[in-house]
């Protein structure tokens, strides 16, 4: 949609013709073109949207817009939006909520909802219990086809799925049916002869990650939740896990780039977020790094003996660097898609090693040859290159190595990813140069 058109028709009043492009569009559509409107305009565009679409819109729309909206809302309108909003959309809306705010929309919602609101707040922060929904469709397994053609028609409007029904009996998951299986199968049939029992399920306090990673293996559409007794409590659904798999690539891009995690978007977090979130790391970093000059410093002879060993440092540091975080970067690839377990710490080092070495062979040969057809020295070419093939292999295996440990301590692999990894590889390129070049100018 032409926003200058319809910021005219806007303007004119025009409020048939807005309101037909409002409907016609798809609530993704619609939340894209509000983020390119004034406050005042968004208030305005926003009342048009038909009722049994509003709703949607809303849930696309970042958080300061979803603010501003519900200041300016009246009593009326904030209960009709609430009541179109499924659950897990009103926890996500509380939580970037300011407090006064969230205040109001509790005072807007019925006893039930709030109870159930309240409940899905107090999982712990990452948990599937957090990023589920109580609003999905549950049937009995004596109930025919027919009958549950019937009840979806009836509540199916105020669920978030139905094309996956949920068999249960006293609150606990005997099966699934789809929606497929519902309208192609005879009318007569029970659930019981149709559900399949074999279910991939989770508990309310199962990692958010580990959510995202069985939707991407298996292809699900939705994933049901149990709590501690074994008890449905609600589903995730594929939407749900999409923002989840988003937000933990967001955040191990940001650790692999060493800045502190923000939920934020870039525009919408302050210049002094920005400088905070980024200070820290850059602060570990700098301090680390001041070992790095330290073992250079003892090696001051070697530099008055032979100058030129200086303006091979650079080389080698970025060289190991680039090496480590290739590594690394592959094995918290391999970790987040389950290919890699904490038992193959011992194969990954093997098959790193091997690589290393057909690597540190093709560079250390192409800069040796560089170095003879430069200097016409030899033994400087020995030195650089025997230095950059050891470095090159202690940086593959540190960098391999260094994510498994982490998992093993159960923290973020992208934590020992480029940066750490490039402050250790660092060091141990400088130690490992300057050990070989005194060895062989015995200096």
């Amino acid at each position: 949609m032409d926003k200058t058109i319809f910021m005219e028709l806007l303007h004119a009043r025009e409020f048939k013709a807005v309101r037909r492009i409002l409907n016609v569009m798809n609530a993704v559509a619609l939340a894209a073109l509000m983020t390119e409107l004034e406050d005042k305009e968004l208030a305005q565009a926003f009342r048009l949207i038909p009722k049994s679409k509003a709703a949607d819109v809303f849930a696309e729309m970042n958080s300061s817009m979803q603010s501003y909206l519900v200041k300016i809302f009246t009593e009326d309108e904030l209960k009709d939006l609430l009541n179109e909003l499924f659950l897990d959309d009103t926890v996500d809306l509380l939580e970037d909520l300011p407090a006064n705010l969230v205040t109001r929309i509790l005072e807007n919602v019925d006893n039930e909802k709030r109870n159930r609101i309240n409940q899905l707040l107090n999982y712990p922060e990452d948990s599937a219990g957090s990023v589920m929904t109580t609003e999905y469709v549950d049937l009995r397994k004596h109930t025919t086809v027919r009958e549950a053609l019937a009840h979806i028609k009836q509540t199916g409007i105020h669920k978030e799925t139905i094309y996956t029904c949920y068999i249960l009996e006293n609150r606990r998951l005997l099966g699934i049916v789809t929606a497929k299986d519902l309208m192609t199968m005879d009318d007569d049939l029970t659930m019981e002869e149709l559900m399949e029992t074999e279910i991939i399920s989770v508990s309310t306090h199962t990692d958010q990650e580990e959510v995202g990673r069985l939707f991407s293996k298996y292809g699900l559409l939705a994933l049901p939740v149990l709590d501690l007794d074994g008890l449905m409590v609600g589903i995730v659904t594929f939407d749900d896990a999409m923002d989840v798999i988003e937000e933990e690539t967001t955040e191990d891009m940001a650790l692999m780039g060493a800045v502190t995690p923000s939920e934020k978007p870039y525009f919408e977090t302050s210049t002094l977020e920005h400088a905070k979130n980024r200070i820290v790391w850059l602060l570990v970093l700098m301090i680390s790094s001041t070992f790095t000059g330290m073992v250079i410093t003892r090696y001051e002879d070697a530099f008055a003996v032979v100058p030129l060993l200086v303006s091979f440092i650079p080389m080698l540091m970025d060289t190991g660097g680039n090496c480590g975080s290739q590594s690394s970067t592959l094995i918290i690839r391999g970790l987040a898609l389950d290919e890699i377990k904490l038992s193959d710490v011992f194969r990954v080092l093997f098959k790193e090693f091997r690589i290393s070495l057909i690597v540190g062979a093709a560079l250390s040969l192409a800069n040796g040859l560089r170095i003879w057809i430069m200097y016409k020295s030899v033994t400087l070419a020995v030195v650089v290159s025997l230095s950059l093939m050891a470095t090159i292999i202690i940086s593959k295996l540190i960098g391999g190595l260094l994510p498994l440990f982490a998992k093993k301590l159960h923290c973020d692999p992208a934590i020992m990813a480029a940066p750490l990894i490039t402050t250790i590889v660092d060091a141990c390129s400088i130690i490992i140069y300057f050990r070989i070049a005194t060895l062989i100018f015995h200096l």
